[in-house]
C-alpha cells in the first residue's frame, strides 16, 4: 500500500508549499539540474527512464487512482486528473483486462519516458521556474522575496531533500519516494561528494525501504543492468 502525504499544518513557507504542488518527475529533473551551468547532471539513461515511470505512478497513487500490494498494482478510482502527465498511464492501467504487478507496470510506462520528461520540462518553463536558452534549460534564480504566486526554486527542492537525507527525522510520503525515485537514476551521486555519499548511503537505504514502488523501480532497474552485463560476458 502506497502512504499517503501527512498534513503539515505548521508549514507556511510559500515557496515549500509551491515545491509540493510540483509532480514527481518535475522534482526529479530539478534536482538534476545543475545550479552553477544550467545543464543537468549525467545519470544513466536507463536508470532516468525507470525513474520518470516510477514518479508517474506514484503520483496516481498520492492522487488516490490506484494502490499496491505486494502481489499486484490495482486501480482505486478511474476518474481522469485532467494531468497529461499522468492521464494516459492511469488509462492504460483502467483498460487492462487483466490484474498485473507494479514491476509489469513501471516496465509499461517506460515506453513514455522520453515523453514524460519533455512534459515535465515545458511544465517547469510554465511554472516560471526554467527557461530555454540556446535549446537548453537554464535555472532562473528565485529567492523568497517574490510572493506566494512565484513557484518554488531549484535550491529549495534539493535543500528539503538533502535535509531530510542528514537527518534522523521521520520523512513524509512525498520526500520517501523523490529520495526512493533519486536513488534509483544515482542522482545523489552528482549532489554528494564520494565521502559525503558513503556516510549516506544508510540513511538513503532506510529510507527506501519505505516505499513499495521506489523497491520496484530499483529492482527493475538492477534486473536489466544485469542481463546486459550478462549479455557482454565473452562467451568460451
Amino acid at each position: 500500500m502506497v502512504a499517503q502525504p501527512q498534513s503539515r499544518s505548521d508549514c507556511h513557507d510559500p515557496i515549500e508549499e509551491t515545491a509540493r504542488m510540483l509532480r514527481f518527475s518535475e522534482e526529479i529533473m530539478l534536482l538534476l539540474l545543475d545550479d552553477k551551468g544550467g545543464r543537468f547532471i549525467d545519470v544513466p539513461t536507463l536508470s532516468l527512464e525507470y525513474a520518470l515511470a516510477g514518479a508517474v505512478l506514484m503520483d496516481l497513487a498520492m492522487e488516490g487512482r490506484i494502490d499496491t500490494d505486494p502481489e499486484r498494482l490495482f486501480v482505486v478510482d478511474p476518474s481522469p486528473l485532467g494531468d497529461d502527465l499522468l492521464d494516459t498511464t492511469l488509462a492504460r492501467i483502467v483498460q487492462s483486462e487483466e490484474t498485473f504487478d507494479t514491476a509489469y507496470w513501471i516496465k509499461q510506462t517506460v515506453a513514455d519516458a522520453e515523453e514524460i520528461r519533455e512534459r515535465s520540462l515545458a511544465r517547469l518553463v510554465d511554472r516560471g521556474i526554467l527557461h530555454r536558452e540556446e535549446d537548453r534549460f537554464m535555472w532562473v534564480l528565485r529567492t523568497r522575496r517574490y510572493p506566494i504566486d512565484d513557484y518554488a526554486t531549484v535550491r529549495e527542492v534539493k535543500l528539503r531533500i538533502m535535509g531530510v537525507i542528514l537527518s534522523d527525522e521521520i520523512p513524509d510520503a512525498r520526500d520517501i519516494i523523490i529520495i526512493s525515485l533519486a536513488d534509483v537514476c544515482r542522482i545523489f551521486e552528482g549532489l554528494m561528494s564520494g565521502r559525503e555519499l558513503k556516510s549516506a548511503v544508510p540513511r538513503i537505504e532506510q529510507v527506501r525501504r519505505m516505499d513499495l514502488i521506489g523497491r520496484e523501480v530499483a529492482k527493475a532497474v538492477t534486473e536489466i543492468e544485469t542481463s546486459l552485463a550478462m549479455a557482454f560476458v565473452p562467451m568460451h
